[in-house]
């Protein structure tokens, strides 16, 4: 437990939690309360230089914008157009605010919907921890040679903290996102995958606030995550914390290349 919250109780320490506000995937507010170790890729770096090779990049539920916005502004060469898609009200206003300096349009479109572009409208799409990947819709929206990169959540990530709450999961909950579906599901929508990276990564929470934060955030991991319903699991962790200094889970992420038939701008090196 971090020296901040050593001397809070855990009712303070869970009304913080239950207080931040939760839009965008800026996860500055978690600094010296939770850590993650980052995949060795450097995926916002890495997209940065797929910016600077493509001529129309549609970013795919783009959260705050965070993302997209700094590979833009490390990008060697900006593209000629730029569009970014999000479906959670508080985030669209949020990437909209961070991304219309840039010149990028932000469109509100739900996660399930089709995709609201034409067919070959890009030749670079991206998405960092999409909820699920509209495979087929992805596929056309890319043109012929048009590549798909992106950083997908992995099985059974942070599933030490996820059973804490709701106890020992089905397998085929901890393998849904695994990435040989992807690959599959990938190829069955007629795209090649060119690379394929999964690393498993280790994450800390250093106080109950951080966990409440983490689950009001990321509302996929516990479905339906409120205070009230699970009080008594938050002050059985708070205590956990307490006495060993910090829960440990282990976060899974995996980087796909993906590329359309054909010889695209967006698919030379």
């Amino acid at each position: 437990m971090t020296d901040r919250a050593s001397h809070r109780t855990f009712e303070e320490l869970i009304a913080e939690g239950a207080s931040v506000p939760t839009e965008g995937w800026d996860f500055s507010w978690f600094e010296g309360r939770a850590s993650e170790a980052r995949p060795s890729w450097g995926y916002a770096t890495t997209m940065a230089g797929w910016l600077g090779r493509a001529d129309a990049v549609l970013d795919v539920q783009t959260g705050g914008g965070e993302v997209l916005d700094f590979a833009l502004a490390h990008a060697p060469r900006r593209p000629r157009l730029a569009v970014a898609t999000e479906g959670w009200a508080p985030n669209v206003a949020k990437a909209t605010a961070v991304l219309r300096p840039r010149g990028v349009a932000v469109v509100a479109s739900p996660e399930d919907a089709p995709l609201p572009f034409a067919d070959g409208a890009f030749d670079l799409v991206v998405s960092r921890h999409p909820v699920e990947a509209p495979w087929k819709e992805i596929a056309r929206v890319l043109q012929d040679g048009g590549v798909y990169f992106a950083q997908h959540v992995g099985p059974g990530s942070v599933h030490e903290l996820v059973e804490h709450f709701l106890g020992a999961q089905p397998d085929e909950r901890r393998d849904a996102r695994h990435p040989d579906r992807e690959r599959r599901a990938a190829e069955a929508a007629g795209l090649e995958i060119v690379d394929l990276r999964a690393e498993r990564l280790r994450v800390e929470f250093y106080d109950i606030a951080a966990v409440v934060h983490f689950l009001r955030k990321v509302i996929w991991m516990v479905p339906g995550f409120t205070v009230e319903a699970y009080l008594p699991r938050l002050r059985a962790l708070h205590e956990r914390i307490g006495a060993e200094g910090a829960f440990v889970a282990h976060s899974t992420r995996h980087l796909l290349h993906a590329r359309k038939g054909g010889g695209g701008r967006a698919s030379r090196s």
